[in-house]
């Protein structure tokens, strides 16, 4: 059974996972408090959280099953070797239960307060159906032989599928209206913090077992970080070097956001603004 070879090498690890846990759970909690002063969800891209929340669901079975279950770990420790550690640790299954819990209930926010005439567009229904679609062929797959690490490995695949397309809109949006108005940029540092500090875990845990396995057994974590690092730099540059001066000029007000779709569809009449 793999261990950690130094004490001080786990407590940093351990470090940095809850760093990571903390600023990505933090991240949601602006959105969720805005709603419920409002009382209102318009403006709030229903796309990205129904996006979000496929993307936080498959995560959390990859994490919870690699974690929790001793089959898994078997077939895991087969395919990279007995000395390795399992590359999933207890603040990433807590991350992920979190994350799905506060999207749902963004999603529930959704359902009682005003929306106006927004509703999910219909390519984002697409692309969600057939996300799972891919999700039960996954699962039928692996059922003759047994193979739950595969199956959880889709899992872990759409996870990262999932959290490109949700920021390519974002990013496309902001370049067309040449601004991040609306677009809450303390969101975006708290990811990016959480992404650095995500790689650190997996880098510290690496060096400690003189091994690279960790990157590459859990290629979804490494992607979701590499992915979301990537993003939130762009979304940096977006606000504070390429478009802050219309930003400072407009001057909105807190409670105003953009209301252009993420995900362009024919569902309805173009949004008005808050």
């Amino acid at each position: 059974m793999a261990s950690w070879n130094s004490v001080h090498l786990e407590v940093l690890s351990n470090v940095f996972g809850w760093t990571a846990f903390c600023a990505w759970s933090i991240s949601f909690y602006p959105q969720v408090i805005l709603n419920f002063r409002r009382k209102s969800v318009v403006g709030l891209n229903f796309d990205f959280v129904l996006l979000n929340l496929t993307k936080h669901s498959s995560y959390l079975v990859y994490n919870a099953t690699l974690f929790f279950s001793s089959v898994v770990q078997k077939q895991y420790r087969k395919k990279y070797g007995r000395d390795q550690l399992i590359p999933v640790a207890a603040n990433d299954v807590a991350f992920s239960t979190h994350a799905v819990l506060l999207t749902a209930f963004t999603l529930f926010q959704i359902a009682i307060y005003d929306r106006g005439n927004q509703k999910v567009s219909k390519t984002c229904i697409a692309i969600v159906s057939a996300a799972w679609l891919a999700a039960a062929v996954c699962v039928f797959i692996a059922l003759p032989s047994h193979s739950w690490l595969l199956l959880v490995s889709c899992f872990n695949t759409l996870q990262v599928v999932m959290t490109t397309i949700k920021y390519i809109p974002q990013a496309v949006m902001n370049f067309r209206r040449k601004s991040t108005i609306g677009f809450s940029i303390g969101n975006i540092l708290l990811d990016l913090l959480g992404g650095v500090a995500s790689y650190g875990q997996m880098a510290v845990q690496s060096i400690d077992q003189n091994s690279w396995v960790n990157f590459y057994g859990n290629i979804g974590k490494t992607l979701l970080s590499f992915v979301s690092i990537f993003f939130d730099l762009l979304f940096i540059v977006q606000h504070y070097v390429l478009y802050p001066a219309k930003k400072t000029a407009l001057s909105p007000d807190p409670d105003t956001v953009s209301q252009e779709p993420l995900l362009k569809s024919s569902d309805g009449p173009e949004k008005e603004k808050v």
